[in-house]
């Protein structure tokens, strides 16, 4: 057989594909990296709408607490210094999220961590009573084991309900492992070291993984798969793993996102890049106002215009865009049989989300490129 063109065709140009094109062309290794969107970047493309990066498929934070991955995409473009705090909005009453002394304050109106302690192991041990000293069976049972009625019935049980499409006794306990309880009045969502967004946007970051490397967009593996194949020694896949073996074993299953997107006429519409809606009867999960990922202070108003988005979670079907995998015990099973067949193709690498049916921030995913590179470059 002729050399072929290519030593690495990398479907699917997400962060995992980016950044193994970065490594592979600095290790020399001539790359193809195809995505059969329109665009480059899955899921962390963003649009721009009236001057304002809007974050096409969901909000996308960056943080880790790994100064390596962190040093690493500053190296390729500047982060700046935006810190999540998300709001829930349950029935027109706002909480700081996550779980914290401005949380308990609102809505228990203590003021000291001693008398939030209390009120939450009151909940608790009424819980674990009624339970009798068995283990939670199902999510609702695990929840109220760890925050009490209070905390779950305003901001967990409709929030979660809404996001897996069923209701929460219905769920496996081992969903929520652990609820995190911060007697603090810190509204901080993360506990990393760093956290922030690209100045200018994702696309930047993007942009700079894949400078120098060849790229398609508007190229669907599956429809010319036997000329790409072709193309290249080996394949980085980080698409659907099922749908790499022609969904031979079933489908796995996703949860998938819609958003309903508004340019509207004020400069300042919910003050928040995100507000949860947690209650049940609500039928979006969150509303994200983009311009707060990247504009802080005076910036916000000099733009007259914000764009706003109502995420919509909804049960995945085949030709959807899949966004969480559903790690419960039947769908876990399936992977692993697909993961027993991946491990005989000696010639493709599956990574991501998709092809690792594994839930991923993108930090992690970097870090995997990491681990991975020596091993193939």
């Amino acid at each position: 057989m002729s050399e072929r063109t290519y030593d690495y065709l990398i479907v699917g140009s997400g962060l995992f594909g980016a950044t193994f094109a970065y490594f592979a062309k600095k290790a020399g290794k001539r790359c193809l990296v195809i995505d059969k969107r329109p665009h480059l970047g899955g899921n962390v493309y963003c649009d721009n709408i009236e001057g304002i990066n809007v974050h096409t498929y969901g909000a996308h934070i960056f943080h880790t607490s790994n100064k390596e991955v962190w040093d690493f995409v500053n190296g390729i473009v500047p982060f700046n210094r935006y810190t999540n705090c998300p709001v829930a909005n349950y029935k027109g009453k706002l909480f700081n999220l996550p779980f914290n002394m401005n949380t308990f304050h609102q809505m228990w109106r203590v003021t000291t961590p001693d008398e939030a302690r209390a009120k939450i192991e009151e909940q608790r041990h009424s819980v674990m009573n009624s339970l009798g000293g068995r283990e939670p069976q199902n999510l609702e049972e695990q929840a109220l084991s760890l925050v009490g009625r209070d905390i779950y019935e305003a901001l967990i049980k409709g929030y979660t309900e809404k996001q897996w499409g069923r209701s929460c006794v219905d769920l496996p306990a081992f969903i929520i492992k652990r609820l995190p309880l911060r007697f603090v009045f810190d509204n901080n969502y993360f506990n990393d070291l760093y956290q922030g967004i690209p100045i200018g946007g994702y696309n930047k970051l993007v942009s700079g993984l894949l400078e120098g490397v060849e790229t398609r967009v508007g190229c669907d593996f599956f429809t010319n798969r036997g000329e790409l194949t072709n193309l290249a020694e080996k394949i980085v896949f980080t698409g659907q793993i099922d749908e790499f073996f022609d969904f031979r074993l079933g489908h796995l299953d996703f949860r998938t996102v819609s958003f309903e997107q508004k340019v509207i006429g004020s400069a300042n519409w919910q003050g928040n890049a995100v507000v949860n809606y947690t209650d049940r009867e609500v039928p979006y999960t969150r509303v994200i106002e983009h311009k707060h990922f990247e504009m802080f202070g005076q910036a916000v108003y000099e733009c007259p215009k914000t764009v706003v988005s109502w995420e919509y979670s909804k049960e995945w079907k085949p030709g959807m865009e899949p966004y969480y995998p559903v790690n419960d015990a039947k769908n876990n099973a399936l992977f692993q049989q697909y993961k027993e067949l991946a491990s005989k193709e000696e010639n493709v690498i599956f990574g991501g989300r998709l092809a690792e049916y594994k839930y991923y921030d993108m930090a992690p995913v970097i870090e995997r490129v990491m681990a991975i590179k020596e091993m193939y470059l």
